[in-house]
């Protein structure tokens, strides 16, 4: 307990799945949170987004652990919107220490329009660069910011046995974004590593939220059917991964969300962090 305590952390995406997880995780070690999300959806990305009664429900789980919270509703395609959000939020806080910039969407299907490529663009790599600079600002010496990538979004787009490996313009744009955030978190740890500001990404495999199950994710993994269920996909989910499960839980991500934003890796940066059961060397990724 307290590893990160009196530490104040910006969560995006925070209304539910990997962000929740995140915010939770890191006030049960001491860290009152700044908890960002749309909560709204996007006309390109078909399965439905978070909600405000489910950044309301962050809300109640982070002060149940006794940790102070603010939450607003923000696009993190809007720098403007997001630098005033964080502004009042850091004076209510007191401060900012740790950036998690999580919030992402993956409109799959050919079927999408090419807005969908800006859109899955848009949200996650400008969202990542407007989240982190908007922090920038206030982080001291000691401070961690953290990105969330993907292992799937690291694979060549004809990955998986000579198909591409995401589905459509949304999956061309939410490829290209985590790809830009190895060569991004790098660049950027350089930068800040005289300032003793570290600068991670995390590279998850499948995460069992939202993002994963839903109709556009079952008919990637799952091609040879018309309307695959979640049954469906889970029989090649696991095809993935060297290990055999489907899928990691949020939790495995914030363990290690929690050890970045913590001093125990006071010393650790510009790095790719897979946590993918395997997936990254069975995919033939290597070192990143």
């Amino acid at each position: 307990m307290n590893r990160v305590n009196g530490k104040v952390a910006l969560v995006t995406g925070a209304a539910r799945g990997q962000g929740r997880s995140h915010a939770v995780a890191l006030a049960d070690e001491g860290a009152d949170i700044i908890a960002f999300d749309i909560c709204e959806d996007i006309e390109t990305n078909e399965y439905p987004l978070a909600t405000e009664a489910d950044l309301e429900e962050t809300k109640t789980l982070v002060e149940k652990s006794g940790r102070r919270i603010i939450t607003d509703k923000v696009d993190v395609r809007d720098r403007v919107g997001l630098q005033r959000a964080l502004a009042s939020a850091v004076a209510g806080l007191g401060g900012l220490d740790i950036v998690v910039a999580n919030a992402g969407i993956c409109p799959l299907g050919n079927h999408i329009p090419v807005a969908g490529f800006v859109d899955a663009f848009d949200v996650d790599f400008i969202g990542v660069v407007n989240t982190v600079h908007a922090g920038l600002q206030y982080l001291r010496a000691g401070a961690s910011v953290i990105v969330t990538g993907s292992v799937a979004g690291l694979v060549p787009q004809t990955g998986f046995n000579g198909q591409q490996a995401l589905q459509g313009p949304g999956g061309d744009g939410y490829g290209l974004a985590k790809k830009m955030i190895r060569t991004y978190t790098q660049s950027l740890a350089l930068t800040m590593g005289p300032s003793s500001i570290r600068v991670n990404a995390i590279h998850p495999t499948n995460v069992d939220t939202d993002m994963l199950h839903n109709r556009g994710m079952y008919k990637t993994f799952r091609p040879d059917l018309s309307e695959p269920t979640r049954e469906d996909a889970e029989v090649t989910f696991p095809f993935m991964q060297s290990m055999p499960v489907p899928y990691v839980a949020p939790a495995d991500i914030s363990h290690a969300v929690v050890y970045l934003a913590s001093d125990e890796s006071r010393y650790v940066t510009g790095q790719q962090l897979f946590i993918d059961a395997g997936a990254g060397m069975k995919l033939g990724l290597g070192s990143v």
